[in-house]
């Protein structure tokens, strides 16, 4: 039974639980007009390059995935439950995978939490995509300087 006194966000704690060589397969078999929708975006992420483009730079601001269900969900979808880091904050993530009929990544939704890690991740994301066609999707960069 899960202990319910830890949110699921902080992860097992486990080291060796704490993997940095994950790959998601169905990153490389995604349909031209895959759509992503998630807590980090604002919009919808159409097209096979921009998913492609937002995951790929998305991932590389995990410190690590700590997985609690890497797998089947019904027929032909599958599922992503972790816990991570990104930038020194914890963050979790449950991804729905729907794949089409030709076997396909057909639509994503990606949602993490909590709120803080949240808009952290999408404050980075922005950052990083500053400037480009990408930016639209993400909370835009901090400028303050004080949090006070």
């Amino acid at each position: 039974m899960a202990d319910k006194t830890n949110p699921m966000y902080l992860g097992s704690g486990d080291p060796a639980r704490q993997r940095t060589d994950y790959y998601p397969f169905w990153l490389d078999n995604l349909a031209d007009d895959v759509t992503m929708e998630g807590s980090v975006l604002n919009g919808v992420v159409r097209g096979a390059e921009d998913v492609r483009t937002v995951l790929s730079y998305a991932r590389t601001l995990y410190e690590h995935q700590d997985f609690i269900y890497i797998g089947g969900y019904g027929e032909n979808d599958f599922v992503e439950d972790y816990t991570s880091t990104v930038a020194g904050e914890p963050i979790a993530n449950i991804a729905v995978v729907y794949r089409n009929a030709a076997g396909q990544t057909q639509h994503l939704v990606v949602n993490h939490r909590p709120l803080p890690s949240v808009l952290l991740f999408s404050r980075l994301l922005g950052e990083h995509f500053a400037g480009t066609r990408y930016a639209q999707y993400f909370a835009a960069p901090s400028t303050a300087t004080d949090y006070d």
